[in-house]
């Protein structure tokens, strides 16, 4: 029996949107919510940018964004292509030829800006280029960055001139049958944001793209973009999201995931759950979690651990996760599998213990996960 029957209020029901694919990937309808990210390196660097993408992969990307902003960087995107791991999005500004160049070497996706992108006319180039070369496209609405016509109309940016902005570049998409496209109206200001994601939920099926942008530095781009988001995927809006942060790319990717995990959305690798510490604590917890973090972060398994610094919430804590340690007295604690308390051990050890328990369920639910697997598939 699943936690989430036992507990229903921890339900989240998803809005209803249409599915379509970025490369291999799908985003929307059922499928689960992807997390995407941007390089930030020179795209004509190609050797630069394939390791930044290798890297947001092995961390959990699903997608990665790339700027195409010159013919330079058209060329360079085909070796590009080719070596990523996982689908590319080529991000398209003011020059609609670098769409076309940009389809043509193999991009899945095409981000374009309604504000900047240029008349109707290139717009429908780049949708046939799109069709042709079986890319997808993102209409990314920005509040920097919106039309003239709509700035002289609402005087400011507003969430219903994004929104507006939106619907008028889907019509352009819907006129000309295209159809595989997701949708994005990002604002650096969370209540910004989130009031025009709202209004778009309701006024279209397509996939919604996530993101506060320009959230600011890790940290305060971490909680700008927890807020944003949070709120609107607690409300079931959204079906691909990306942080972005004045960080290193598989910081976005990190970010992504906890937001994610957090609201039971998307689990993957290793979710801790430990105490801040005060005086009560039996060992060092902050520099416990730091190490462990860095030590599991090669697993990829779903799966809970506790560490938590003494015997106040460390059993109850200990009761809903796979692994746990509870700090005691005397320099030892007492581990804990499957919710149930196993046995004392030595903080020294405490490290070392821990990732060789977690590593080893992390087997054992590999193993049943391949057996049911397997029996689906015969």
């Amino acid at each position: 029996m699943s936690l989430n029957h036992i507990r229903p209020w921890r339900n989240i029901y998803r809005r209803e949107s249409r599915q379509i694919m970025v490369g291999n990937v799908p985003v929307g309808g059922d499928a689960p919510i992807t997390v995407q990210t941007m390089t930030n390196t020179l795209t004509t660097d190609a050797k630069a940018t394939i390791e930044q993408i290798q890297a947001a992969a092995e961390a959990g990307a699903d997608i990665v964004r790339v700027s195409v902003p010159d013919e330079g960087s058209s060329k360079a995107l085909k070796e590009i292509v080719r070596e990523s791991p996982v689908p590319l999005v080529a991000d398209i500004h003011f020059h609609y030829k670098r769409g076309i160049e940009a389809a043509e070497a193999g991009a899945a996706c095409l981000r374009i800006n309604p504000g900047n992108i240029g008349s109707e006319a290139r717009v429908k180039e780049v949708i046939k280029a799109a069709r042709d070369n079986n890319c997808s496209i993102r209409i990314g609405v920005n509040a920097g960055s919106l039309e003239k016509h709509l700035l002289d109309k609402y005087g400011e940016p507003t969430p219903d001139a994004m929104v507006e902005s939106g619907l008028d570049h889907i019509k352009i998409l819907q006129d000309n049958d295209f159809h595989e496209f997701k949708i994005s109206c990002k604002a650096s200001d969370v209540f910004m944001a989130a009031a025009a994601y709202q209004q778009l939920a309701e006024a279209t099926d397509a996939p919604i793209h996530l993101g506060i942008t320009e959230a600011g530095g890790l940290t305060s781009g971490t909680i700008k973009s927890a807020i944003g988001l949070g709120q609107l995927l607690w409300m079931g809006i959204g079906d691909t999201i990306r942080v972005s942060l004045s960080a290193d790319p598989v910081e976005e990717v990190k970010v992504g995931y906890e937001i994610l995990k957090s609201l039971g959305l998307r689990h993957r690798g290793v979710n801790i759950i430990s105490c801040p510490s005060c005086a009560r604590q039996g060992f060092n917890v902050i520099k416990t979690v730091e190490t462990l973090e860095d030590r599991l972060a090669h697993i990829k398994t779903p799966m809970s651990l506790s560490i938590i610094g003494c015997v106040v919430n460390g059993p109850g804590e200990a009761l809903m996760t796979d692994v746990g340690f509870t700090g005691g007295g005397n320099g030892s604690g007492m581990v804990y599998l499957a919710g149930k308390q196993s046995h004392k051990l030595d903080n020294d050890a405490m490290v070392e213990h821990i990732v060789e328990q977690v590593e080893k369920k992390a087997a054992e639910l590999d193993a049943i996960a391949l057996a049911e697997a397997s029996q689906a598939a015969e």
